[in-house]
């Protein structure tokens, strides 16, 4: 049975669901920063994943991440798996400016997240539901 990683959740506000991921967004207002999880119980690596399901996440991925890069008009998308910290498979994907708190190094790390106001809460998951989970 799927169970989103305790830090995962403790970090993120639910967008909702595509057919493989759950899409979450980061609770930094510093980036753009969405996160996808395949909703598989135990899968560490993408290569735990059956083939179709590889394909399915990167398919994902680059729906998420072309429609973020036209939305925030972004210098530069970051996609990533890393997993050190959360051993759950989860795909970072980053909108990037030349102008953020980071650019050009990585986010990890630079500075505290700043969560978004929960008033604004709403508004955002519902912009994001509609950029990122409607056909």
């Amino acid at each position: 049975m799927f169970t989103l990683h305790p830090t995962l959740a403790a970090d993120t506000l639910e967008i909702g669901d595509l057919p493989l991921c759950k899409v979450l967004l980061m609770n930094d207002q510093h980036y753009p920063w969405v996160i996808l999880v395949p909703r598989q119980a135990d899968i560490r690596e993408t290569f735990d994943l059956s083939s179709a399901d590889q394909q399915r996440l990167w398919e994902e991925t680059n729906r998420v991440a072309q429609r973020m890069h036209t939305y925030y008009q972004a210098s530069k998308m970051n996609v990533a798996t890393l997993g050190n910290m959360v051993p759950q498979l989860h795909m970072h994907v980053i909108a990037r400016h030349h102008q953020d708190p980071a650019w050009p190094s990585p986010v990890w790390g630079k500075q505290p997240a700043l969560p978004y106001p929960p008033s604004n809460h709403q508004t955002l998951l519902d912009t994001l539901r509609n950029l990122l989970l409607k056909s």
